[in-house]
């Protein structure tokens, strides 16, 4: 019996191993909203078996990441308008949750300040797909400021959701550049201790960001 636990033990957890690097995948932009995958590629690629591969597919699914479709096989998920409304919803408790926990020396802070210029360099170059990718670091970051595995996680889940959104967009300067500068002052008034107005300037990125998402969206689905 022990040893038959610590083999369900040991599948379980190379499922959430495999579902994890899935979804860094996503967040990554690897996939593509709407793409068909391989049972066949994907356990190839991971060194896993057709029936763990299928535990991961029903985990990712279950996550809103992938879609089943009976007699026509696993898809990367295309979230809609309504998706996106409820991402922002969350996005607004947790990190604004984030910002009222830090404290002014948090070490987190210096992380989030490097990837803000790194944001701004990679600006220079136009490469607006890894500048996207950058800010959704950034935004990750921004809720480990909690010290919450438990948050960390929950947000991973909403981060690849989101990076799906803009899958079904074109990453153009128009969807990113404008919170290049933002990203920089919120990191100054966080590392000010300024937390009202650290949550300001985090409450109105949110709104505009939703705002612009929202119509890029409905203007790719016409």
């Amino acid at each position: 019996m022990a040893d038959e636990k610590n083999l369900h033990t040991d599948d379980l957890s190379l499922t959430e191993a495999v579902a994890d690097r899935i979804r860094q995948l996503l967040i990554a932009g690897e996939f593509s909203p709407g793409q068909k995958l391989s049972e066949h590629q994907v356990s190839a690629h991971f060194g896993i078996s057709r029936n763990t591969l299928r535990e991961v597919f029903r985990l990712l699914t279950s996550q809103r990441l992938l879609t089943y479709i009976p007699n026509r096989g696993v898809f990367v998920a295309a979230p809609d308008e309504a998706a996106v409304i409820d991402i922002y919803r969350v996005r607004f408790v947790l990190q604004r949750g984030a910002v009222q926990a830090v404290a002014k020396a948090h070490p987190t802070l210096i992380r989030m300040r490097r990837l803000a210029e790194q944001g701004r360099e990679l600006a220079r170059t136009g490469d607006w797909r890894q500048v996207g990718t950058i800010n959704m670091e950034f935004h990750r970051t921004m809720v480990e400021l909690c010290d919450s595995p438990r948050l960390s996680a929950c947000f991973d889940l909403v981060l690849a959701e989101l990076r799906l959104v803009f899958g079904q967009l074109e990453d153009s300067a128009h969807l990113h550049e404008p919170y290049i500068e933002l990203n920089a002052s919120l990191v100054a008034a966080l590392e000010l201790g300024d937390t009202a107005a650290a949550i300001s300037q985090l409450e109105a990125y949110l709104i505009k960001s939703e705002r612009a998402v929202l119509a890029a969206l409905q203007r790719a689905r016409r």
